[in-house]
């Protein structure tokens, strides 16, 4: 039985286009840097999209992923205004819903929204964490809001 969903949001401003900012937060290369996670996508389909599957594993690429490494799938994909993913652990699923909006200076405002929802533990215990987890979750959202610069300034390179 799935446990209640813990949801928080969190929005920055960059100064970079909407488009710029789409290819910094969308597309699932191999390796970020930022982030120091390596991505293995299914690309049957040839190229990120709705339902793409991918494993996620931290570190670079030396070999597959090894087993019981986090599996995601691309839940919305509206490019380039909406991408939303769904990374499944083992106790737990983590979904990341990452808007997009043009701003009056020409920037982008990105508003991201992460869900949590835990797949064990009783009711009891869920409850108890109930404050917890929305605090992780809102450190989690900030965190990643927080590297959205970076991630720009990776696809943009050096200026």
């Amino acid at each position: 039985m799935a446990g209640t969903p813990t949801t928080a949001t969190g929005a920055r401003e960059v100064p970079e286009s909407p488009e710029d900012v789409w290819r910094a937060l969308a597309v699932l290369e191999p390796y970020c840097s930022v982030c120091d996670v390596s991505y293995v996508v299914d690309a049957a389909d040839g190229g990120p999209g709705l339902g793409t599957t991918f494993v996620c594993a931290p570190g670079r690429p030396t070999g597959p992923p090894a087993a019981g490494a986090p599996q995601g799938e691309i839940v919305a994909w509206e490019p380039p205004r909406l991408v939303a993913t769904r990374l499944r652990l083992t106790p737990e699923t983590w979904t990341t819903r990452i808007e997009l909006a043009p701003t009056a200076d020409g920037g982008t405002r990105v508003t991201m929204t992460i869900t949590h929802e835990p797949s064990t533990g009783g009711r009891v215990v869920r409850r108890l964490q109930r404050g917890a987890l929305r605090r992780l979750v809102q450190r989690t959202v900030d965190a990643e809001l927080d590297k959205v610069p970076a991630h720009v300034q990776r696809v943009a390179g050096p200026t």
